[in-house]
């Protein structure tokens, strides 16, 4: 039996009756799972949350909420590299990966626990961010959900292509010679919700839930990440570049993108379900990167689109 993990309570503001386990994954990394139950003569079925980058599961207590009130259980992950997991390199301030590849050993050890506690059938997937480039990669090989939400999917990043193209330089020079473990240029070891204010910020239009989120790193810090390494950006451009070639699954999808987004690339989600079999693309005209985390008549219409989509492929 795995061994049980921190689950933080007091921040998480999820359904009674969460708990937490280490994972360990097949290439060695202790990874942390942590899962809210619902009655399972009632549950529909439990949705698998994929984080973003910086992201813990603690984040999305208040989304599992949500979820239990529709009959359906939740299970996020703390990536390696971020959260309570593994931190990959010295300096545990920052964001870095070895491969992108190598999260699909934590959604296999993910999927795998999912099994193992009995969590109820069918599946289903909410990607945001950097768990929806994640999610795509899962998706592309096989994951078993019946149906996908994405929220801002990290299909690319929000910057020019002046800078996109420096990006990929740097980066891949940094990996040749060995410096790829630095922080990317213009980025902050610091959690962006300590150094940012409310004003100016690129994730949610709430100011109650910004104060909310800056206060779980505040409350438990060993939760807090930086900016990323120069190797997590290499990385990352090289998986969203092979994604891009690759078609969409026949998963049904709907996606969510604000449109006051900044930190990932709109139109390459745009092109994305452009082509995605029956998938449909909702663009939120006020949103920003967190709209599962913004005012509540925004979060509500975000949940009632996600659960009547999933209802509809139980």
């Amino acid at each position: 039996m795995p061994q049980a993990a921190p689950l933080f309570d007091d921040i998480a503001d999820g359904p009674a009756g969460g708990a937490a386990q280490w994972l360990t994954t097949s290439d060695g990394r202790r990874i942390r799972a942590g899962h809210w139950s619902v009655d399972k003569a009632e549950a529909k079925g439990t949705v698998l949350i994929f984080p973003g980058r910086t992201e813990y599961i603690e984040k999305y207590g208040m989304t599992a909420r949500a979820l239990a009130a529709a009959g359906y259980a939740t299970l996020a992950v703390d990536w390696r590299g971020q959260g309570l997991a593994d931190r990959l390199i010295t300096d545990v301030a920052l964001g870095h990966v070895g491969s992108f590849a190598d999260y699909q050993h934590d959604v296999q050890a993910l999927m795998d626990h999912a099994a193992a506690i009995a969590l109820p059938r069918p599946y289903f997937l909410i990607g945001h961010s950097m768990g929806g480039c994640i999610g795509l990669r899962s998706l592309a090989t096989g994951l078993d959900v019946n149906a996908v939400m994405f929220s801002a999917p990290m299909w690319g990043i929000g910057m020019s292509r002046a800078l996109h193209s420096f990006a990929w330089g740097l980066s891949s020079l940094s990996q040749s010679l060995k410096f790829d473990e630095r922080i990317v240029p213009g980025q902050l070891p610091a959690s962006y919700l300590l150094h940012q204010p409310f004003a100016g910020n690129a994730l949610t239009n709430d100011a109650e839930i910004y104060a909310a989120l800056r206060q779980q790193v505040i409350a438990h810090p060993e939760l807090a990440l930086g900016g990323p390494s120069l190797r997590w950006l290499r990385q990352s451009l090289q998986e969203m570049r092979d994604l891009a070639r690759l078609p969409s699954p026949a998963t049904p999808c709907i996606t969510f993108l604000g449109g006051k987004e900044t930190i990932v690339d709109s139109d390459a989600i745009r092109r994305r379900m452009a082509q995605w079999p029956g998938g449909v693309l909702h663009e939120i005209k006020t949103g920003r990167h967190e709209m599962l985390m913004d005012s509540p008549e925004m979060r509500d219409m975000v949940m009632a689109k996600t659960l009547a989509h999933f209802d509809a492929h139980r």
